[in-house]
C-alpha cells in the first residue's frame, strides 16, 4: 500500500469521523442511518491512519503534495 493521502485530506476524513462519531453518540443519528454514518466514520477514521484511500487507486488520484517518485 502506497500512501495517497495527503495532509488536508487526512485531516478532514478524521474531522469527519468525530463528528459522525459525536452524533451517534448524542443520539441525534438512529437505526439504519446511524448503523451507515457509522461504517463511513469507521472507514474514514481508517483512512486517515493509514493515508492510503483504495477508491483513489482507480483514478490515480493523490492528494499529497511531493508524491514519492515511482520506481
Amino acid at each position: 500500500m502506497k500512501r495517497n493521502l495527503g495532509r488536508t485530506d487526512r485531516s478532514i476524513r478524521l474531522a469527519a469521523a468525530v463528528v459522525v462519531a459525536i452524533l451517534y453518540l448524542a443520539g441525534a443519528v438512529e437505526g439504519t442511518l446511524g448503523l451507515i454514518l457509522v461504517v463511513v466514520g469507521l472507514a474514514m477514521l481508517l483512512t486517515a491512519a493509514t493515508g492510503f484511500c483504495s477508491l483513489y487507486v482507480p483514478f490515480g488520484i493523490d492528494t499529497r503534495k511531493c508524491p514519492e517518485q515511482e520506481q
